[in-house]
């Protein structure tokens, strides 16, 4: 069948299983948006193009689905480059389709042409550029597989306009998607671990967002009830177990961490982690986190075992694969709990370690907004968050039940990714409730999508966290004995006005100063967003200089938050 490659691509997604996109039409690819209009894709036409891949991610995180992030040429694909590292460092697979100038322009500086592939080789697993259209089938079946295969990841795939244009001959009905090879665990090295376990005296499981992105959290919750070991969840993996589950030993970390993890994870001697990459912010000072414990660690992709230290067994694989691998191998050995007495005094000790949230001031104490979330939403809610001082917070305190309920940018940290991937998780699921938590300055990151919501009928709930301050940049500057450029008085005052913003982005919005008027609020706006279809946003108050918990080692995390009531 002879056709443009425009219609080729359009045709090759939807056959992959794209059906909804984030875009921003442009001329350097509106032959493929001709082709589009007609296609089984809801297409969301966004304000911003990173925008475009941090709602694509959002949706991915919800719904387990890829979905398309498209745009133009030139300052439009550029944009793009922050989505696409916040995706790769999460493991998020985004299809990313930018437009380009014409073959025989590239290399003279024509209008908006930039070398896309070559910008994001280090924030995607593979980039192309298609110099022919008959190239386009084999690299877009490559470019899914890419994604789909080991760990996941976004792609870019560039087309020059003369490409898009160009015809064909191609029949979509002889299109195949390639087939994703399997990681499966060598099983000596599975039967090494279970040895391992079985010879420790206090083992503790590390469970990683890769449980959550291959499905399998309540695989690892049966082990380890089978086992008898405690599961701390690293931040990606947050609410992978019910909070009050009784072998839930909460998070480890010098930043989103909790001291029941922390005390946990430092009264082990055997950790097996799964899914997980050992990052900076988990581990702080590695001579502690180290000392006085063996490691197995779980992942699929080969580089990542041993990057950040040499575990005394590397396994490499899917993480349910090696879970379903450990279950039939500790069954076949009969091996019973590890140390049930241990286990049995978690309840006790995650009461005992809790952290303060019930103060009564105005302005409201931080902490206090997250006790509020965690009385006014159900299990089933969704939550994204950035980055900064409001997201340690929200890591700390927030409480979450069901895996993927919880959609951080965490690897990069991104202000920015918040409300767009709240809309793109409203995107895949239309009618669920959709939250997202971000700081006064991180509102001002990507905020004109709540605008976006407003237009296509997806209302998200905005929490302002507005301590008018730039809080962990201060927090870390006082650390140097100075303070500058952080404090944002007019974020509070009046000069700056969020509830004017968020109702000329469709919402209704409000401003509360305590505790109280803030659980009325968010009564409010769970029930507009379900009854109008507005979004809502609310203005929280809070104590300006308030400080979080953290330190450099997880022995040594430092408690910034007053014990007794706070006053202001």
């Amino acid at each position: 069948m002879r056709m443009k490659a425009a219609q080729a691509i359009v045709e090759i997604m939807v056959k992959e299983g794209i059906t909804t996109a984030f875009g921003i039409p442009g001329a350097a690819i509106n032959p493929v948006y001709q082709f589009l209009e007609k296609a089984p894709v809801q297409h969301f036409t966004m304000r911003h193009e990173e925008a475009c891949v941090h709602a694509a991610d959002g949706y991915q995180r919800a719904k387990h689905e890829i979905a398309l992030a498209i745009c133009s040429a030139g300052p439009g694909a550029t944009n793009f480059v922050t989505g696409l590292y916040t995706a790769c460092i999460d493991s998020m697979p985004v299809l990313c389709v930018v437009g380009q100038a014409n073959t025989d322009q590239l290399g003279q500086e024509p209008f908006q042409c930039v070398d896309m592939p070559d910008i994001v080789k280090t924030v995607t697993k593979k980039a192309w550029c298609v110099m022919k259209a008959e190239d386009l089938p084999g690299t877009m079946r490559e470019a899914f597989r890419v994604m789909r295969e080991g760990r996941p990841g976004p792609v870019l795939v560039e087309l020059p306009l003369d490409v898009q244009n160009s015809w064909l001959d191609f029949d979509i009905d002889s299109y195949e998607r390639s087939p994703v090879a399997e990681v499966k665990p060598d099983p000596e090295k599975i039967r090494a671990a279970v040895q391992m376990i079985g010879q420790s005296k206090a083992p503790v499981i590390i469970m990683g967002g890769g449980c959550v992105i291959s499905e399998c959290t309540e695989e690892v919750v049966g082990l380890a009830e089978q086992l008898q070991i405690p599961i701390i969840t690293t931040y990606q993996a947050k609410g992978a177990i019910p909070e009050e589950h009784p072998l839930n030993a909460g998070h480890v970390g010098i930043q989103v961490g909790q001291p029941l993890g922390n005390r946990v994870f430092l009264d082990s001697d055997l950790v097996l982690a799964i899914g997980n990459r050992f990052s900076d912010r988990h581990t702080g000072d590695l001579k502690t986190y180290r000392e006085g414990r063996k490691f197995i660690h779980i992942n699929i992709e080969a580089r990542q075992i041993g990057l950040v230290f040499e575990p005394e067994l590397g396994i490499v694989s899917d993480a349910k694969l090696a879970v379903e691998a450990l279950a039939e191998e500790v069954k076949r050995r009969a091996l019973g709990p590890v140390n049930a007495e241990r286990c049995a005094q978690l309840p006790a000790l995650r009461a005992d370690l809790a952290r303060k949230t019930d103060y009564e001031c105005s302005p409201i104490m931080p902490h206090r907004v997250f006790q509020e979330l965690n009385a006014a939403f159900d299990a089933d809610t969704y939550f994204t968050v950035g980055c900064g001082i409001t997201q340690i917070w929200s890591g700390q305190l927030q409480k979450i039940d069901k895996p993927g309920r919880y959609l951080p940018s965490g690897g990069a940290g991104t202000l920015g990714y918040e409300i767009p991937a709240a809309f793109g998780v409203k995107a895949a699921y239309p009618e669920c409730t959709s939250v997202t938590v971000v700081g006064d300055f991180g509102l001002t990151f990507m905020g004109e999508e709540i605008a976006v919501a407003s237009a296509f009928h997806r209302p998200i709930i905005v929490v302002v966290v507005n301590n008018a301050y730039l809080g962990l940049i201060r927090q870390n500057q006082r650390g140097y004995g100075f303070e500058y450029a952080v404090d944002m008085p007019y974020n509070q005052d009046g000069t700056i006005d969020y509830v004017k913003l968020g109702e000329a982005y469709g919402c209704v919005a409000e401003r509360v100063f305590s505790p109280d008027e803030l659980r009325a609020a968010l009564t409010r706006a769970k029930a507009c967003s379900q009854a109008s279809g507005r979004c809502y946003l609310i203005d929280a108050i809070c104590v300006k200089t308030q400080m979080c918990d953290m330190g450099g080692s997880i022995a040594a995390v430092k408690s910034w938050a007053p014990e007794g009531p706070a006053r202001s």
